[in-house]
C-alpha cells in the first residue's frame, strides 16, 4: 500500500499546478493524474454533472490502486468532495478551498480579492470557508469566465491574456484589495502575468503548496508514505486528445509523458491505451 500511487484529478491541465507541488514535496511518491478534458471546464457546469464526473473518476483511480486522492480542482472540491468521501470511505481524499484564511491574515487594507469560477463561489465549501475565516474583512469575488480556457489553450502571456486579466483584476483593484486569492488551479499558470499587472505591492496566493504539505501530513499519519528509496512513476490520463495533453504537460510543468486515453461510456470511466507521440 505504501508503494501505491497518489491519484490527482482535474477537469484539465489546471491540476498540474497541484501535481508539480506534490512531486516537489514528495519526490518518492508515484502519481496517477486524470484530466477530464472532455468536460473542461467544470466551472460552468451544474453540480449534478460535476458530481457524476468526479465519482466516475474516483472509481477509476480506486480501480488503479491509488492510496489517496487529491481533487486538484476548486470547482470539483466545492461540490463533490463530500460525495467522494462518502463513496470511498477507506481512501484519504483531499480537496482544495480558496486560500481565504491566509489572505485574511496577510491583508493590510482589509480587502481581499478572490478569483474563481461560478460553481466554486456557489459551493458550500467556499461559503463555509468565507463565513468561518473572513468576517473581519471585505471579500471581493471575481468570476473569471474563460480564464481556465485560456490556460487550456496555452494562452499564458501576450495582449489577449493581459486584456482578460486586466478585466478580471480591475474590480478588485478598484475596491482596494491588496491580496488576491487564486481560487482555480488553472490560474497559477498565469500568476506571473497577474503579478506583473498588479505590481509588487499585491500578494497573490496559490494554495497548491499548502495542499501538497497537507497531503504529506495525511500520508505520514496513515503510515502511507513511500519507502525513502522508492523510484517514483508518474502516469497521465486524459479524456481529451492525448498528444495535445502531452504537449501541455511539457509546456506547463516541463515533464515528458505519453498519456493514456480515457473514453466516457455509460457506466464507469473506461481506460484505453493512447497512441504514442
Amino acid at each position: 500500500m505504501r508503494g501505491a500511487p497518489i491519484g490527482i484529478f482535474d477537469s484539465g491541465v489546471g491540476g498540474l499546478s497541484v501535481w508539480r507541488q506534490v512531486v516537489h514535496c514528495l519526490p518518492g511518491e508515484s502519481t496517477l493524474y486524470v484530466a477530464d478534458q472532455a468536460h473542461v471546464p467544470y466551472g460552468n457546469r451544474s453540480a449534478d454533472e460535476i458530481q457524476g464526473y468526479c465519482l466516475a473518476i474516483g472509481e477509476h483511480l480506486v480501480s488503479q490502486g491509488c492510496k489517496a486522492i487529491v481533487v486538484a480542482c476548486n470547482t470539483a472540491s466545492a461540490v463533490a468532495l463530500e460525495p467522494l468521501r462518502t463513496r470511498f470511505p477507506g481512501v484519504p481524499i483531499l480537496g482544495l478551498e480558496p486560500a481565504v484564511k491566509p489572505a485574511v491574515q496577510l491583508t493590510r487594507s482589509g480587502v481581499v480579492g478572490v478569483m474563481a469560477t461560478p460553481a466554486t463561489f456557489q459551493g458550500q465549501l467556499y461559503r463555509a470557508t468565507v463565513g468561518r475565516t473572513a468576517s473581519s474583512v471585505r471579500v471581493v469575488e471575481q468570476v473569471c469566465i474563460g480564464l481556465a480556457d485560456l490556460v487550456e489553450q496555452g494562452d499564458l502571456e501576450g495582449p489577449h491574456c493581459d486584456a482578460a486579466l486586466e478585466h478580471f483584476l480591475a474590480p478588485m483593484l478598484a475596491a482596494g484589495a491588496d491580496t488576491i486569492v487564486l481560487g482555480c488551479t488553472h490560474y497559477p499558470f498565469v500568476i506571473e502575468a497577474i503579478r506583473r499587472l498588479v505590481g509588487p505591492g499585491m500578494a497573490v496566493l496559490d494554495p497548491a503548496p499548502a495542499v501538497a504539505k497537507h497531503l504529506a501530513d495525511v500520508l505520514r499519519q496513515g503510515d502511507l508514505l513511500a519507502e525513502p528509496a522508492a523510484a517514483a512513476e508518474h502516469r497521465f490520463f486524459t479524456s481529451g486528445d492525448p498528444q495535445a495533453f502531452d504537449r501541455a504537460v511539457a509546456r506547463l510543468v516541463g515533464a515528458q509523458c505519453c498519456s493514456e486515453a480515457l473514453i466516457w461510456r455509460p457506466g464507469p470511466l473506461l481506460q484505453l491505451q493512447s497512441e504514442p507521440l
